[in-house]
């Protein structure tokens, strides 16, 4: 028809006024991808001379987003995100447990409410400062009541205050990297378009400053371990391999060859749901530690003992059963908890302050003093990145090896004008 007119194409996105005077900016985004509801990208303009021009932009923005498919796809808050998350999150159980406990803990109370559009760098740098003086973000005022249990009850002397107690730097960057690596899902998702944590700054990692017990200390402690054979022979070998107590309270009788002097470490002892698991190790590594000839033999006497035992129940254990029990059948492990424990309690009897875990330490800085080198030290321990840990964490020792090296070199040079 003669004059007819092409029909104007509808505009996309609104802007209206909103009773404070300022333009509130509307585009249409598609379906939320968590809910499947109608979502919307909205943006408020301040009222002024040049906000309707500014609404006008912040229209064309929005619609740019959506044409280019930069725009989130979703309203959904953190708690929604966190439970997707671990729907899909595929690590080994611990390191699972770990982010359920920081999640439950610390993000959900404090950040679960809000839209992940609102989870800002600088929300997250003050909800870390606040941990760093307090964890239950008291804000230092340390108004904490210690409870004499979690029923509802009448308060009385049981129920005293306790003091503020801080987050450990170590503590701090482990909500951190949990709550990144949800954050980077959620991008993947196009659930958000940018990972806020990108930006965040968490604590610097503490500085390693192990501890080990003196010799002298670890013949007091050996003398002491020893008045129980089997014992003795638990902590001896922690100190001559330097295994961890998951690792050790997890070998089985066949990963112990006597004949090749060799211990074989795969696995880790580690509770999981209340249940006591034979996992990968820390380092998800397996490594095979060669035993000197008093190793040997003390693990010999070991084993013959356990034997022994058994025969008296009339029982023949397998090779598939602990190396370090408490059982005659030799089923059940010897709980780490429990080698915590003994160990801790044999300590405050002899009055030395040490764990466990520094017999670690321990068997580290005697092989570094004695003159092994660091790859040889990091695979006896299963550290992993060739040595680099080993070197950031026995620094001191490294270089207290070092400087006897230089004397020692230099005492078997001849002197000037000799």
């Amino acid at each position: 028809m003669a004059g007819s007119q092409r029909p104007r194409a509808r505009r996309r996105g609104s802007i209206k006024p909103l009773p404070s005077g300022s333009l509130r900016v509307r585009v249409y985004a598609g379906l939320d991808a968590l809910t499947g509801e109608r979502h919307y990208l909205t943006e408020v303009v301040p009222a002024g001379p040049k906000a309707a021009a500014e609404a006008e932009r912040a229209r064309t923005r929005l619609l740019s987003q959506v044409d280019e498919r930069r725009n989130p796809k979703t309203r959904a808050t953190l708690n929604q995100l966190l439970d997707r998350y671990l729907e899909v999150l595929d690590v080994e159980p611990t390191t699972k447990v770990r982010y359920e406990v920081d999640i439950r803990l610390r993000l959900r109370p404090v950040l679960g409410h809000l839209p992940l559009s609102r989870i800002e760098p600088d929300l997250l740098e003050r909800l870390y400062a606040q941990l760093r003086i307090c964890r239950d973000r008291c804000g230092g005022k340390g108004n904490h009541t210690k409870h004499r249990t979690r029923r509802p009850h009448e308060c009385d002397s049981e129920c005293r205050p306790v003091p503020c107690k801080p987050l450990s730097a170590s503590s701090i960057r482990a909500l951190h990297w949990t709550l990144s690596s949800a954050m980077k899902a959620a991008v993947r998702w196009r659930w958000i378009t940018q990972n806020p944590l990108e930006t965040v700054k968490p604590p610097p990692p503490p500085k390693p400053h192990p501890r080990p017990p003196t010799a002298e200390q670890a013949a007091r402690i050996l003398t002491e371990a020893w008045k129980d054979p089997d014992w003795g022979t638990l902590v001896w070998t922690a100190m001559t391999t330097g295994a961890r107590r998951g690792e050790l309270c997890a070998l089985y009788r066949e990963d112990l060859d006597l004949d090749t002097a060799v211990l074989f470490v795969h696995t880790s002892l580690k509770l999981v749901d209340g249940r006591w698991l034979r996992l990968e190790t820390k380092t998800h590594q397996q490594r095979r530690i060669a035993l000197d000839d008093d190793t040997v033999t003390i693990l010999r006497n070991h084993v013959a003992r356990l034997d022994a035992v058994a025969a008296q129940f009339g029982i023949e254990i397998s090779p598939r059963s602990y190396l370090f029990t408490l059982t005659p059948d030799a089923t059940d492990p010897l709980k780490p908890d429990t080698a915590t424990q003994r160990y801790d309690r044999l300590a405050k009897r002899l009055d030395i302050p040490t764990t466990f875990h520094r017999l670690r330490h321990y068997s580290a800085t005697e092989l570094i003093t004695a003159g092994v080198d660091i790859r040889t030290v990091a695979g006896r321990l299963g550290h992993g990145g060739g040595g680099t840990t080993t070197l950031k964490t026995y620094a001191a020792w490294i270089s207290e090896a070092d400087q006897r090296a230089a004397a020692a070199l230099g005492h078997r040079l001849p002197r000037p004008g000799r």
